[in-house]
């Protein structure tokens, strides 16, 4: 081969091997842009569809009022005391604080149906007829070594003002 053959057989490698680029570099750019829009398709549809709340609002509003009130309850001293008492009134209604009040000391916690005081607390559902009652479901919950349990308790609320206090505890 000659001098010139060489030199023309490589510049038609080099623009073989540019259209080749080309055409991979094309495709990449191609690849890249589905992708992207994938990802933003993807990304709005997140976000744009999240799950909506179905809960009534007087539900998560009792809901956060039993929750503070079991926070303040199972992180403290459940033993039923006249000072106990005290410090959980505002919480209560003032019907369920003079029931209590008036009632014998006893062993038996009255906000957890039990003589057992529970490690933990979970509330559960919610059901409400009307903007000023709500009746929600506690579960009680203990755990040791060897075992663990569960109670489920019933927690009428009602809204007082811009309250929502707990009127009263069932099985």
């Amino acid at each position: 081969m000659n001098r010139r053959d060489a030199e023309t057989q490589r510049e038609r490698a080099s623009v073989n091997s540019c259209k080749r680029f080309s055409q991979k570099s094309s495709c990449f750019n191609l690849c890249v842009s589905v992708s992207l829009r994938l990802v933003f398709v993807i990304t709005v549809a997140i976000s744009g569809c999240s799950i909506p709340n179905l809960e009534k609002p007087q539900c998560t509003e009792a809901r956060n009022a039993v929750k503070r009130f079991y926070s303040l309850h199972v992180g403290g001293d459940m033993k039923p005391s006249p000072e106990n008492l005290k410090a959980l009134e505002p919480f209560l209604t003032s019907d369920l604080f003079k029931t209590l009040s008036a009632a014998t000391e006893t062993a038996k916690d009255y906000f957890t149906a039990t003589e057992e005081y529970p490690r933990a607390f979970r509330v559960g559902e919610c059901e409400s007829e009307n903007e000023d009652a709500a009746t929600l479901q506690v579960l009680l919950l203990w755990r040791d070594d060897t075992a663990s349990k569960q109670k489920e308790i019933r927690i009428e609320t009602v809204r007082t003002g811009d309250k929502w206090l707990i009127n009263r505890v069932s099985n």
